[in-house]
């Protein structure tokens, strides 16, 4: 289970829910590829069923994508029931991500959240998956009232290192994007994928 990259190096990696309106996720992307930036987007299977073009949009401006999950049901409750359907909630979206992209992706991120369970993190490992990719920093955009909320949340936690947890596809995020990442610049960090912050 990895939170965080290190702290002594100026990066940090700005990590996204893959779900939700197509329109706004292409937004999205194109307000971080101005900035300069790369993102890593953990992807809901059947919203790339729904919009498997934007595989390769995410991949074609260099970010990177990742597993999370293929239906984003409460995959910790689902272990505890059913073991064999919580696997198969990785495993199909890695299938998919395989078929579309060449690649099951390097992260695995459990729905809804940061955290897994160790019998989640051992049907990962089953499915390919050795890291789970958390993050310490959590925007709440999902519940943001507005862009104000999202920056203070993310900004008063953000430090060398961290993994901070978006959404791809709210109009709260998309809105707070150009400062979030203008403040991520005067501070002289670089948003970068998961990967290049852990390498």
């Amino acid at each position: 289970m990895i939170t965080h990259g290190p702290r002594d190096r100026p990066r940090i990696a700005l990590t996204f829910e893959g779900r939700g309106d197509p329109d706004l996720a292409r937004a999205a992307l194109a307000r971080i590829e101005r900035a300069g930036a790369r993102v890593t987007v953990l992807a809901v299977g059947s919203w790339l069923e729904a919009h498997p073009e934007l595989a390769r949009r995410i991949l074609d401006g260099g970010h990177e994508i990742g597993n999370h999950t293929e239906h984003h049901r409460d995959l910790a409750a689902l272990a505890e029931r059913d073991e064999h359907s919580a696997y198969e909630e990785i495993a199909a979206c890695a299938r998919r991500l395989r078929r579309l992209t060449g690649s099951i992706g390097t992260w695995f991120r459990p729905s809804p959240g940061p955290g897994a369970t160790a019998p989640v993190r051992r049907l990962a490992l089953r499915a390919g998956y050795p890291h789970v990719l958390g993050y310490d920093v959590e925007s709440r955009d999902h519940a943001a009232t507005g862009v104000p909320a999202v920056l203070r949340k993310v900004t008063g936690e953000l430090r060398h290192g961290s993994v901070v947890g978006l959404s791809l596809a709210r109009p709260v995020t998309v809105a707070a994007l150009p400062l979030l990442l203008t403040e991520i610049d005067r501070r002289g960090l670089r948003a970068v994928t998961a990967t290049e912050l852990l390498s």
